[in-house]
């Protein structure tokens, strides 16, 4: 496994992994995000009757899940099998994530455009300074794709980004165009590596500045401002529709679907699904004054009891 020098995991070859271990098949968790909307029944009994060495699958070794290879451990369950080829691999969660999106792109299953999707949205959250363009190379996304994912989601903002090459650079694009121009506009000879230097941009976007504002353009795209302009009221919309789309997913997991504990869980999940905040509004506004006190009871007692079983699954991740 291979580091991008600060500790983030970027890579995974067969000269970086750990040894291949053998481990109980029972002692193997589920990953704690699911990239996948569920188990492929056909896929799973193929493996199971294959002939074929397969590879080992992937674990996280702090915490025992599957970063790669649950249909393959879904197989060697079905074929009664105690035990399975693995390799470990150290890291913290967010950044294993990253690498399950990276394993998993690359393998015969490929993953939905709803999954990818899903997957971009859960990387920004957990590294809002990485680009668009390299959020975009992990999860096969376009990188506009991403970047309209980025308008409309709720992670937190960063001052500068990390691209492909390593390089931050400032998150928004305006300001460093804006002081391109300015540089330009002072000094008119000055070569692009200086310009871009100064300004903090890269040469491309130095050299794109210098010509907009020949052909009497503004140094700022039209698409900048346009962003800029919606940037607020995006801000304070809430991606409710991504709980649907992860509730299905699911709904459509074996370890869910076929288990007493799993369908309860989906039971719960279902009739607790989180409406806009207009919704909530409309509906707080329409209880009636003698049931209020009653319904913040029953709601504070649900939020607690949601919150108690948070903490009990984190501090197993943590643990």
């Amino acid at each position: 496994m291979s580091n991008s020098g600060d500790g983030e995991i970027t890579s995974i070859s067969p000269k970086t992994i750990g040894k291949k271990e053998r481990v109980p098949t029972g002692s193997l968790l589920p990953p704690s995000e699911l990239l996948r909307s569920g188990g492929s029944t056909e896929h799973i009994r193929a493996l199971a009757e294959t002939e074929d060495i397969l590879p080992p699958i992937v674990v996280h070794r702090e915490t025992r899940r599957v970063i790669d290879g649950m249909h393959r451990l879904w197989a060697a369950r079905l074929r009664g099998d105690e035990s399975i080829e693995v390799v470990f691999v150290d890291g913290s969660p967010a950044d294993v994530f990253v690498l399950a999106v990276e394993l998993n792109r690359a393998h015969g299953l490929p993953l939905t455009m709803d999954e990818r999707k899903s997957a971009a949205a859960l990387i920004m959250n957990s590294h809002p300074h990485w680009s668009d363009r390299k959020i975009a190379r992990i999860t096969g996304l376009a990188a506009s794709t991403v970047a309209s994912l980025r308008s409309s989601s709720t992670a937190s903002t960063v001052e500068r980004r990390t691209g492909q090459d390593g390089r931050s650079r400032p998150n928004d694009g305006t300001d460093g165009r804006q002081r391109a121009g300015d540089l330009l506009a002072q000094n008119p000879n000055a070569s692009i590596r200086e310009v871009a230097k100064a300004a903090g941009i890269s040469v491309g976007t130095a050299s794109d500045v210098r010509a907009r504002l020949r052909r009497g353009e503004s140094a700022i795209t039209a698409r900048q401002q346009a962003v800029v302009k919606l940037r607020p009221a995006a801000a304070t919309q809430r991606t409710s529709p991504d709980y649907s789309r992860v509730l299905e997913r699911l709904r459509k997991d074996p370890s869910l679907r076929f288990t007493e504990v799993g369908r309860r869980l989906l039971r719960l999940l279902d009739g607790s699904a989180p409406g806009s905040v207009e919704q909530i509004a409309q509906i707080a506004d329409g209880v009636p004054e003698h049931c209020r006190i009653v319904v913040v009871d029953m709601a504070r007692e649900c939020s607690a009891a949601w919150q108690h079983l948070a903490d009990q699954l984190a501090g197993r991740d943590t643990a």
